[in-house]
């Protein structure tokens, strides 16, 4: 199947030829569904703290940080063009009548092109747009008043202006401010100060960015740094990393033979947010937060964003002080049944690990062996919102192929709704994913676990693509926080729909949590 010129390829891609088998395999074979036992919800598998715990938890948010190195982590790479498909789709397709008026579309709502022109003024990136029209000798208003929305909509997207359109989103002007105007990326800055600042006043941050946009990245950060640190008080360590070109996938045609270029060398693909488990699996921290890049809001509501971050934090650290005393009494054995008895209860009452009934009558060294594996993994908890018909995956209880439950951070995609059990479930769901996690990588002794080794690889999936007018398979990795973690323990809470607030189209920054 492959020559000379394709092995080198995956040399220097630093891909084995076996892991390319592997994957033209999963495309011919397809990924299972997942299956599902139940949606989480608070009656089982979702934590939802009252006031009493609230207060509890942040007031115990500094100690039970103390002494620990703290990590935002960031995923930054994708492109924003996403965000402006309305505004290309319109551009294309422009036309003004006899008089010289804009033709617009018949839908003025809220995601409309109509609604856009209608609320430029009051996006954070006007004043930019209006300063390079006026060096290209344009007035921005007189064009808005002309209806000349296609010169508009050049210099928005274009390289010939601001070039939004081929930008990453955290280099895009989000939020208004007296002072100035707030990139994506300066709002993580903010957060970071206030939760993720350690004892010696060092927030760290963590981004992924492409290969392109990192130069650009840090010239951004470098305009900003100074401010934020002297406003709070804080010293920030930033480091930035990339995709690996190890973890891109192969494409290959509808036959499942590789899809060749023109010049014969075969097609490889990101392997989509899953390949980022690489780049976390590098990162040397006790805590990593992580969060999506424009799920942001300005300070006037960061309050709740703040005070949630603390609660999933010190939760975080209070189950994990629990299951790292429960193994280091494991490590050091001499345990009795009603010692044993006691961790089964934790884990199934505040861990949600299924404890098989047969256990408790094994050997109490082998009760021992199998809690110490239970316990001794990386160890998540996952903020999730009240499901108001937002998309996005959900959390599930699922069934594995030996029939172990376990909690697991779902997507549709993931989902068989021709099963009418399976869809049944879906509809019972409450809440929905917000991507919205705390991690907690090391293990009991203070090492990295290897988080590689709880990657669940059967939860890829397969999209339909084009090339050059050439249909082909791509296929993506675990997702980050779907089969990237399935085998983490997981732990959901309740957060606010406040602490969601993601920018998936332009439009959405003209929301009040926006503006």
């Amino acid at each position: 199947m492959f020559t000379e010129k394709d092995l080198n390829q995956f040399k220097n891609k630093g891909i084995s030829q076996e892991k390319v088998i592997e994957q033209i395999n999963k495309f011919k074979s397809g990924f299972p569904f997942m299956q599902l036992s139940a949606a989480a919800t608070k009656e089982y598998g979702l934590k939802a703290l009252n006031e009493e715990e609230e207060k509890k938890y942040l007031d115990e948010f500094e100690s039970n940080f103390d002494g620990n190195q703290v990590i935002k982590f960031v995923p930054a790479s994708g492109a924003a063009s996403r965000m402006f498909k309305h505004l290309f789709e319109f551009a294309e397709k422009y036309q003004i009548n006899e008089e010289g008026k804009a033709l617009f579309e018949k839908d003025k709502g809220f995601n409309s092109v109509f609604y856009f022109f209608e609320h430029i003024q009051e996006f954070a990136f006007y004043e930019d747009l209006k300063t390079v029209l006026t060096q290209n000798r344009l007035n921005l208003e007189e064009e808005i008043e002309k209806e000349n929305y296609g010169v508009i909509l050049e210099y928005l997207l274009q390289d010939k202006g601001l070039g939004y359109a081929a930008l990453p989103k955290g280099l895009l002007k989000f939020h208004h401010y007296d002072d100035a105007n707030r990139f994506a990326i300066e709002e993580h800055l903010v957060e970071a100060a206030v939760y993720g600042k350690n004892k010696d006043g060092i927030a760290a941050l963590h981004f992924t960015v492409s290969p392109e946009h990192q130069t650009k990245f840090e010239k951004t950060i470098a305009q900003v740094k100074d401010k934020y640190e002297q406003d709070y008080d804080v010293q920030f360590d930033i480091k930035f990393s990339q995709q690996k070109p190890s973890t891109d996938t192969i494409s290959v045609t509808p036959e499942n033979e590789p899809f060749r270029e023109e010049d014969d060398s075969i097609l490889f693909r990101p392997g989509g947010h899953g390949a980022l488990i690489e780049n976390l699996n590098e990162i040397d921290a006790d805590i990593v937060y992580v969060k999506n890049i424009d799920n942001i809001v300005p300070d006037r509501l960061k309050s709740t964003t703040f005070k949630y971050k603390k609660l999933i934090g010190s939760y975080l650290r209070s189950l994990q002080e629990k299951v790292f005393d429960y193994l280091c009494d494991l490590e050091d054995g001499n345990l009795s049944q009603e010692e044993l008895n006691e961790m089964y209860e934790f884990m199934a009452t505040e861990l949600f690990i299924e404890v098989p009934n047969y256990m408790k009558a094994m050997d109490i060294m082998e009760q021992m062996d199998w809690l110490f594996e239970q316990f001794n993994r990386p160890i998540r908890v996952c903020g999730m919102v009240k499901n108001e018909g937002e998309p996005g995956g959900g959390p599930f209880v699922t069934l594995d192929e030996e029939g172990k439950k376990s909690l697991q951070i779902v997507e549709s995609s993931q989902i068989d709704f021709t099963q009418k059990d399976q869809a049944d479930i879906v509809k019972r769901a409450t809440h929905f994913n917000p991507v919205d996690l705390v991690c907690g990588i090391k293990d009991f002794r203070g090492d990295k676990f290897d988080l590689t080794e709880f990657i669940d690889e059967k939860t890829g999936f397969i999209s339909l693509k084009s090339k050059n007018g050439k249909d082909l398979k791509a296929q993506e990795l675990p997702g980050l926080w779907n089969g990237a973690m399935a085998n983490w323990i997981t732990i959901f809470m309740e957060v606010p729909i406040l602490t969601f607030n993601p920018v998936k189209t332009v439009n959405d920054l003209l929301r009040d949590q926006h503006q």
